[in-house]
């Protein structure tokens, strides 16, 4: 039986699909995971990095050098997809780790704005969520790090090609750019993640399940990429 946190693995490498040879720059365990199948499978071109300055194959190897100002000339170019987090994500894709409350006075603080408006004016950056609710998802961000449609006119490599949650898949394929639910893993209903959701999402009539991981792709997440199941931690469903 597959479990969410493998239908999620595949949301999350389905962003990388058709990319070519672009960076992978994937935050966190389960898009780690996705980006490192992707490559295995159906994006052999797909670069991915130790976070510093090594290009590695999908199981940690070094297989080239990527020197800093090389890698600076793909964030800038429209040749990395970054797939981050977000503290909050509102309807148009802006996304905010700064802080909670007015940011003069705010009630909490995040990791604060970081690489988030280069990430997004310069290369596509997706976005993994893997606690879907209202506290998440809202009407407005407190603080924009992440530029969403709304706010890049004028950005030449600005693109938000998706937002995988615990629930579903989302992307921004509608006539003004707002949040659209374009899957549900199984098991979900779209009315579950509209009441997890603190705005009205873009639904169609028939909104189809997040596609089947095929054998081989069940076998490679399982025995090759994280035989310890620690994509269990972050969807333990």
């Amino acid at each position: 039986m597959t479990t969410r946190a493998e239908y999620c693995v595949i949301a999350c490498a389905e962003a990388w699909r058709d990319g070519g040879e672009i960076l992978a720059s994937p935050m966190g365990l389960i898009p780690s995971v996705g980006a490192r199948l992707a490559r295995l499978t159906f994006a052999p071109d797909l670069l991915l990095t130790d976070g510093e300055a090594t290009l590695v194959r999908p199981d940690g190897t070094a297989e080239g050098w990527l020197p800093y100002r090389q890698h600076l000339e793909l964030v800038t170019g429209g040749r990395r997809h970054v797939m981050m987090g977000a503290s909050q994500i509102d309807r148009y894709g802006n996304q905010n780790i700064s802080c909670i409350g007015d940011w003069a006075r705010p009630r909490r603080q995040l990791l604060g704005v970081r690489g988030a408006p280069v990430n997004t004016l310069n290369n596509p950056t997706s976005y993994w969520i893997p606690k879907h609710s209202r506290r998440v998802f809202v009407e407005r961000v407190d603080m924009v790090c992440g530029v969403g449609y709304d706010r890049a006119a004028g950005a030449r490599h600005h693109r938000v090609p998706r937002v995988v949650s615990d629930l579903g898949v989302f992307d921004f394929a509608t006539p003004d750019r707002a949040m659209r639910l374009a899957s549900v893993h199984p098991g979900v209903t779209v009315e579950q993640v509209q009441e997890a959701t603190g705005f009205a999402l873009v639904v169609a009539d028939e909104v189809p399940c997040t596609r089947e991981p095929t054998a081989a792709e069940l076998r490679l997440i399982r025995e090759v990429l994280d035989p310890g199941n620690t994509r269990a931690r972050e969807v333990p469903l």
